[in-house]
C-alpha cells in the first residue's frame, strides 16, 4: 500500500514532472456556428431572440438526455431536437425530416405532420419551464416538472437540441443546473468524451 501511495505521489503529487493538466470540458450551450442569420444569442450562449433557430453545440450521444427551456417572453417559438441538416432560417421547424419540435401552440411536429399535442389547458406560458427527454426513439415533454404524456418520435440520425424564435419570443436554455429534477434515468447532455 505504501509503495502504491509513493508511486502516486511521485507521478502527480506535487504538480512537478509527470503531472498531466486536466483539459477543461466544454460547456453545452447554443452554437453560434449553427444558427439562423437573424438569430441573436446572448447570456453566454443560453438565451435566444430574434428570428430563426439554433442548435446546441453537443449532439445527444448518450442513451437518455434531459434539457430545459424557460419561456422569458411569449411569441412564436419551438423546441426539440434536430439534425445539422435542418434549415435554421425557416420557422416554424418540424416541416421536414430534420427536426422534431414542440411549437408554441402545443403541437409537436415532424416531417410536416402533427405527431402529438399538449392538452389544451397545458400550453406553456411566459415564465414556464419546458423539459425535454430524448432516448434516441422518443421525445417526451414536461411542463414545470410535470410529465405531459405527449410522446413523439420519427427523427433519425445524430440529433442536437434545437430552439427557434420569432415574433418577439425570448427563450433561455438550461443544459445543466436544472429548474426541475430530470426524470429517473435521464441526465444532462454529455459531450462524447465524457461518456467513455
Amino acid at each position: 500500500m505504501a509503495a502504491m501511495f509513493t508511486c502516486c505521489l511521485s507521478c502527480c503529487g506535487d504538480g512537478g514532472s509527470g503531472h498531466i493538466p486536466l483539459k477543461e470540458m466544454p460547456t453545452v450551450q447554443l452554437d453560434t456556428h449553427h444558427m439562423g442569420t437573424d438569430v441573436v444569442i446572448v447570456k453566454s450562449g443560453r438565451r435566444i431572440c430574434g428570428t430563426g433557430g439554433c442548435l446546441a453545440n453537443a449532439p445527444l450521444h448518450q442513451n437518455k438526455s434531459y434539457f430545459e427551456f424557460k419561456i422569458q417572453s411569449t411569441g412564436v417559438w419551438g423546441i426539440g431536437v434536430a439534425t445539422q441538416k435542418v434549415n435554421l432560417n425557416q420557422v416554424p421547424l418540424g416541416r421536414d425530416t430534420n427536426s422534431l419540435v414542440l411549437r408554441h401552440d402545443g403541437s409537436v411536429y415532424h416531417n410536416n405532420e402533427e405527431k402529438n399535442r399538449l392538452p389544451a389547458n397545458s400550453l406553456p406560458q411566459e415564465g414556464d419551464i419546458v423539459g425535454i427527454t430524448y432516448d434516441h426513439v422518443e421525445l417526451n415533454l414536461y411542463l414545470n416538472g410535470k410529465n405531459m404524456h405527449c410522446p413523439a418520435s420519427g427523427i433519425r440520425g445524430t440529433v442536437y437540441p434545437v430552439v427557434y424564435v420569432d415574433d418577439s419570443a425570448i427563450l433561455d436554455c438550461q443544459f445543466s443546473d436544472f429548474y426541475h429534477t430530470p426524470p429517473q434515468g435521464f441526465e444532462k447532455i454529455l459531450f462524447e468524451q465524457q461518456i467513455f
